[in-house]
């Protein structure tokens, strides 16, 4: 959708998206991106748990670490589409940033809220991980936006 607002002579001019619009459509995407990883990261946990019968600690590092890499590729090809590296280097330093940051979040607040609903509160080990995920994404979403997929240079958009 094209919006046109009046200049001071009162013909309409184009405008660009709102910079509240594109927040919105990045955190849209964000979470469909998320989602995903959720799917991703539930099947992987139940691989790790039931198959293979890892402990559920382990299981969850493991899962988490999977969905992060898989996030990392959606992230930078879909919802960060306009801010797309300019070498393959600067997208390794991005990995790097994304797996620190949103790694580190996602791992660390997966287990101790694991440690916390499934050992202490004995709740399902899948309804435990899925409020652990959802408890992480906000924090995860600012750390992309403004840390691991920022613009460069002189336009970058600090926020």
């Amino acid at each position: 959708m094209n919006w046109q607002i009046p200049c001071g002579d009162g013909r309409p001019r184009p405008s660009k998206p709102s910079e509240a619009r594109q927040a919105l459509l990045r955190w849209l995407k964000f979470n469909a991106v998320g989602g995903i990883g959720i799917a991703v990261q539930l099947a992987a946990l139940t691989l790790f748990r039931s198959a293979l019968h890892l402990d559920y600690l382990l299981a969850t590092a493991l899962a988490v670490e999977i969905a992060v890499l898989h996030n990392f590729l959606w992230h930078e090809r879909f919802t960060w589409v306009d801010r797309l590296a300019a070498h393959p280097v600067q997208s390794l330093v991005r990995l790097a940033k994304f797996n620190l940051s949103n790694g580190g979040v996602s791992i660390m607040g997966n287990l101790l809220l694991m440690r916390l609903l499934v050992g202490e509160l004995h709740l399902n080990y899948v309804l435990a991980n899925l409020v652990a995920v959802a408890v992480c994404s906000l924090v995860n979403f600012l750390l992309s936006d403004r840390l691991v997929f920022q613009r460069e240079g002189p336009g970058r958009d600090l926020g």
